[in-house]
């Protein structure tokens, strides 16, 4: 062990180097997978802990991004299926954690990054709710120009319908004809109606432990984005994995649907 930290150190120094030459996305998403699986893989009695371990980790990630210049960053940190699906003790762990974990880390006096979160607030038991809409209000003058955007309770289709169904409104209360406003909707439209509509959307998604898919994750936002898969669970992804994702997306040629 004492071996390969100084090997893995140098190994991530070197690649570090490599891929600040290259081009870098200016938003990542990350879809943290794995925290359950990894807690059996290592033995542990209760799984949930795997959310702990998880929900710590998020430091490490915006400290890599810190590191290489990254401005945007978007965690999937909990989906509506999983409100529905889980049962009430992990749910109620969870939201725990990102009380305890996530929003008190990210509202320190000396955050770097301006949160702002993403999903419906309503599913969430009220201290969660206020736990977020404080850190996202005490981070909101914060000087770096960088964001963390928190997905939880959050689904990518039910975005894309509280868009439109926030868009009907906004027209019908103007006076507009339903048929005006088909005749005149546009993709912009749309986009200016989601849940953090000034963000750029993400450069690259990464998806944790080896499933391939996208879990209704920012569907609207990734249309162009490029994907990267890693094998590894959440908790146990490394800087040098993640590095590996930024290299991987510097060698694909971006054609956004040409």
């Amino acid at each position: 062990m004492r071996i390969a930290r100084p090997l893995y150190r140098l190994y991530a120094r070197r690649l570090r180097r490599q891929v600040l030459a290259c081009p870098l996305p200016g938003h990542v998403g990350l879809i943290m997978d794995g925290n359950r699986r990894w807690a059996r893989q290592m033995g542990m009695a209760n799984p949930s802990v795997g959310h702990r371990y998880g929900a710590e980790h998020v430091d490490d990630l915006l400290s890599w991004c810190e590191t290489m210049g990254i401005k945007h960053v978007s965690v999937f940190l909990c989906s509506m299926e999983n409100l529905d699906r889980r049962g009430d003790t992990e749910v109620a762990s969870l939201m725990r954690l990102i009380e305890d974990v996530v929003a008190d880390r990210l509202r320190r006096p000396d955050t770097r990054w301006q949160v702002h979160v993403a999903g419906v607030l309503d599913l969430l038991p009220d201290s969660t709710a206020r736990a977020l809409k404080e850190v996202v209000e005490a981070t909101r003058d914060c000087p770096t120009g960088a964001t963390v955007t928190l997905a939880i309770g959050y689904g990518g289709r039910q975005e894309v319908v509280d868009a439109m169904r926030d868009l009907l409104l906004e027209r019908a209360e103007a006076g507009e004809s339903l048929d005006e406003i088909a005749d005149s909707l546009t993709m912009d439209d749309i986009t200016a109606h989601l849940y953090n509509p000034g963000l750029p959307d993400p450069d690259l998604v990464i998806r944790t432990s080896g499933e391939q898919r996208m879990s209704n994750f920012l569907l609207w936002q990734s249309a162009y984005s490029e994907l990267y898969f890693c094998d590894t669970y959440w908790p146990a992804f490394r800087e040098v994995d993640f590095l590996r994702a930024l290299r991987s997306y510097a060698a694909r040629e971006r054609r956004f649907g040409r």
